[in-house]
């Protein structure tokens, strides 16, 4: 394996591995903060595809003003944990299965859910569970607030790159053969949206992807999609338009993907009491192309939701 960055290798120093699972899977997790920390003073994030929780290095400490403690990990598939081909489905069921193991590892009673990305899709599924009354007994505290950001939760206003919809066809495990730094930095900066995302975060976003050979198993992790498409009108959409949770919905505008289009449909459809925040000028990956002006936009609701 090639020697880490500089950057990824600090970030791993300060956290940990857990195993999870029949087949003892390593998921790499991170505490910031105060152990102790109450369920109103903690932060739980969930990253993105095809991200880690890397993607939220530049935001942590200045979340740290509203909370005192963060909990992150790496989704499996993802960044620092292990990729498993036979052994995990990544579906979206799976992984907020994978987010309540590692939550309990810390002894997490509850806190506010900030999510990104594949993130609020499995954010959602979390929802659900909340509004079914199917959340574990120790999460007694349950779930103090919603933060969503930039990810595809109405499936029908995204717009997929090419590379996006190929991983998620019949042909999809043809293009581990094909994928390179220039095709993933290509179809990266044509997500974001705009120019305010340096090539130094791209190469690590691709460094971490590389790990474990996951570069070559992005045509599983990218069938989270399916999940998606399957119960994003029955299940997840519903769940969130009765929730009674506060719920933040804070969206770059220059988003190509997940368009600024699709928060406003959330306000309006979903999610009514919502409190809706638009970042202006900010791409899809806000907290790592812009994070002073993304902590600015976040900060805003948890200045209230903290106090």
């Amino acid at each position: 394996m090639p020697k880490m960055s500089p950057q990824l290798a600090s970030w791993e120093a300060t956290g940990e591995y857990i195993s999870y699972g029949p087949f003892h899977h390593t998921i790499f997790v991170k505490q910031v903060g105060a152990p102790n920390a109450p369920a109103r003073k903690t932060l739980l994030l969930l990253h993105g595809f095809p991200e880690s929780s890397y993607s939220y290095h530049a935001v942590a400490d200045g979340l740290l003003q509203y909370f005192d403690r963060i909990i992150l990990f790496d989704m499996l598939g993802y960044g620092l944990s292990d990729k498993p081909i036979d052994t995990y489905g990544y579906s979206l069921m799976e992984q907020a299965d994978t987010a309540f193991h590692v939550w309990k590892h810390f002894d997490v009673v509850g806190g506010h859910l900030l999510s990104h990305d594949m993130g609020d899709s499995v954010a959602t599924e979390i929802v659900a569970r909340h509004e079914n009354d199917m959340l574990p007994g120790w999460f007694s505290n349950g779930l103090q607030s919603l933060t969503f950001t930039n990810g595809s939760m109405v499936l029908d206003l995204a717009r997929l790159r090419i590379t996006q919809k190929i991983l998620l066809s019949k042909y999809g495990h043809l293009m581990k053969n094909l994928l390179s730094f220039k095709l993933f930095q290509q179809q990266v900066r044509s997500a974001h949206g705009n120019d305010k995302l340096s090539n130094e975060e791209i190469e690590i976003l691709w460094e971490s992807n590389r790990l474990q050979d996951g570069d070559q198993k992005t045509y599983l992790t990218i069938k989270y999609l399916n999940d998606r498409k399957r119960f994003e009108k029955t299940r997840w959409l519903p769940a969130l338009a009765q929730t009674q949770l506060p719920v933040h919905i804070s969206w770059g505008d220059k988003d190509a993907v997940a368009r600024v289009e699709m928060a406003h449909y959330l306000k309006e459809n979903v999610c009514k009491e919502a409190t809706l925040t638009i970042m202006k000028g900010l791409g899809h990956f806000g907290q790592l192309g812009s994070p002073m002006e993304w902590l600015k936009y976040v900060g805003r609701f948890y200045e209230t939701m903290t106090e």
